[in-house]
């Protein structure tokens, strides 16, 4: 009887070590994001249903189970339901997502704007690339890169041959909203509208600037309290540009006149984007900006300098000036 006891207390061991390997060799659990700003989690897949809960954008699922495109999934608070699988993004695109808002949260801020139309948000420019999000109208954003991809291909047979595909304008934009929280993506640029401070849409409108970013240069006195001087950055109207912008316009305020005037200005250059901007440090002081200028010897950094109302470019001792390239044709 002893003997027997032991024979089945060692097959009861032996048998705990072969589940905890099992258990041990099991892959981890699926995991999954809600990628909507407000998701439904569903009693059941069919079509009489109730609505359990309402998941936030961003919320960690486990995958219980797929049936077609309905995905069986549980909450962190242990809730267990249903829900459409184009609701959802995988783990690799979240850490990309995620991975994305920590490096937007660093670069430099080219414009601020809002959303004219709902707007998908996407990892990488173009239309055919993984969607992040869709935002609504009327959502502010602060607009960083600029990129020119392909635009889809229209099956125009009648399209001479040889014709350069069309392009389209994207831009790199980050927000913080209260009911989606933080978030990154690019969007098509014609979807965002830039929100000029007052009055530089009728002084950019006038020369015929289509804007794409502005910064303070610094500030200065006057009897009505501090008045910001502006430096803004354009192009031509028209989409598929090589160059960011090609034109610079300051805007400084004068005293006596009530009113700003252009301080300086300069076209025919092809600047990228970031502009770094370096503004004064107290009332009416010396500021400093930099960006990339492509030119028939490449590509080179550009530097300006501002004392006072005069802006000129700051070249090292000794340095050649370099031909700019004329800046291509709208196609």
């Amino acid at each position: 009887m002893r003997k027997a006891l032991i024979y089945l207390g060692i097959l009861a061991l032996g048998g705990g070590v072969v589940y905890w390997r099992i258990r041990s060799q099991r892959p981890p659990a699926e995991l999954a994001f809600s990628a909507e700003r407000k998701v439904t989690l569903w009693s059941s897949n069919a079509q009489v249903r109730e609505p359990l809960t309402t998941l936030a954008y961003g919320e960690k699922l486990n995958v219980l189970s797929r049936l077609g495109d309905n995905i069986r999934v549980r909450t962190s608070q242990g809730v267990t339901g249903w829900v459409d699988q184009r609701q959802l993004m995988d783990p690799q695109l979240w850490d990309r997502v995620t991975a994305l808002v920590s490096l937007t949260r660093a670069m430099p801020v080219q414009a601020v704007g809002h959303t004219k139309v709902v707007s998908n948000l996407r990892i990488e420019p173009g239309r055919d690339t993984q969607r992040i999000v869709q935002v609504g109208r009327s959502v502010p954003v602060d607009v960083l890169q600029r990129k020119v991809v392909d635009a889809p291909a229209t099956g125009d047979k009648d399209a001479p041959a040889g014709q350069d595909a069309p392009q389209e304008d994207w831009l790199l934009v980050h927000a913080k909203v209260q009911d989606l929280g933080e978030f990154a993506g690019w969007v098509l640029a014609r979807f965002i509208e830039l929100d000029l401070p007052p009055p530089l849409p009728d002084y950019t409108n006038t020369a015929g600037v289509h804007v794409v970013g502005w910064f303070v240069l610094n500030h200065v006195q006057d009897g009505s309290g501090l008045k910001p001087q502006y430096l803004v950055i354009g192009t031509r109207r028209g989409e598929g540009r090589a160059c960011d912008f090609t034109m610079l316009r300051a805007y400084t305020w004068g005293a006596k006149r009530k009113r700003y005037e252009t301080a300086y200005a300069e076209s025919g250059l092809c600047g990228k984007m970031p502009l770094l901007m370096t503004a004064a440090t107290q009332p009416g002081g010396d500021a400093d900006f930099r960006f990339s200028e492509i030119t028939l010897d490449g590509k080179q950094e550009a530097h300006y300098h501002m004392h006072q109302t005069i802006i000129r470019r700051v070249r090292e001792p000794g340095a050649a000036k370099h031909s700019k390239p004329k800046p291509p044709p709208h196609r």
